[in-house]
């Protein structure tokens, strides 16, 4: 889960501004911060952490908690809406949102039914898009794979079998042309083939983000499945993506406290 956080944290300083990112950037810049990305991560935490997933009701009640916690964190337009809104309508949105914040699931599920039937429930209220649900699923089922020891070769078996992956990176960083296309047929590919075609968490953090586009959900999708997959990430990063919420209880309750460690967390990445 902590893979995601950083990763947001990181692509942050760069998002749509990777002229600025040269190949050897220090991954610990002071303009290192945190994104709706993060705080929607904590909102599937809390979301699971509680229990409340069935409950369509209250599973958007806490999107917009947290949401209305952080009113300036970033997020797109159509969301931004939906979270300031009073009326419990469902959101045909397919951006890249449903799968940047979907870690959680990833970690929290106990078998491949249930990474589906939660993903969905957490995805499907707000991007119900068929391409926002796909975004998120397999970003998550990627995540709980790569905790259950699967090969990267079964792994890239699986991601192929929804997406057209980048074969180089080359080819990847030419795919990001501006804004306007933050949408899970984008990121997720993009967030996908950085992990596929590199061999450590932080190789795949620097690819990721130094291709450039929306790095900080393209590095939160990527780097949430590297962490699965490689089993630890850097202390200092880990430190810097929990400085930013300090201040909240709720936050730092679902971050630091073994109750919500056991449930999001492997032990071997602790």
């Amino acid at each position: 889960m902590w893979g995601a956080l950083i990763g947001d944290g990181v692509g942050s300083v760069y998002e749509f501004n990777n002229e600025a990112c040269k190949p050897d950037f220090d991954f610990l810049n002071p303009a290192f911060h945190f994104t709706d990305d993060s705080v929607m991560t904590l909102a599937v935490m809390d979301i699971l952490f509680q229990g409340i997933w069935t409950d369509k009701k209250k599973t958007v009640d806490c999107f917009r908690k947290w949401g209305r916690r952080y009113p300036e964190a970033g997020y797109g337009h159509s969301f931004r809406r939906w979270l300031m809104d009073e009326d419990y309508y469902i959101n045909e949105s397919y951006g890249n949102g449903a799968a940047m914040r979907i870690s959680p699931v990833g970690w929290f599920a106990k078998n491949q039914k249930e990474v589906i039937a939660l993903s969905s429930a957490v995805t499907g209220l707000s991007h119900h898009h068929p391409e926002g649900i796909k975004g998120a699923e397999v970003t998550a089922m990627l995540i709980f794979l790569s905790r259950k020891k699967k090969s990267k070769e079964e792994l890239l078996a699986y991601a192929k079998s929804h997406y057209r992956l980048y074969p180089t990176l080359a080819e990847l960083r030419s795919s990001n042309q501006g804004h306007g296309l933050e949408i899970c047929q984008i990121s997720v590919p993009q967030a996908l083939s950085a992990f596929f075609l590199t061999s450590s968490f932080d190789e795949c953090l620097r690819s990721i983000v130094s291709a450039g586009g929306d790095t900080d959900t393209t590095a939160a999708i990527a780097c949430g499945i590297a962490e699965a997959y490689y089993g630890k990430n850097n202390p200092a990063l880990k430190e810097l993506a929990s400085k930013g919420f300090a201040g909240d209880q709720e936050a730092t309750f679902l971050l630091h406290d073994k109750k919500a460690r056991d449930l999001f967390h492997d032990q071997a990445v602790l």
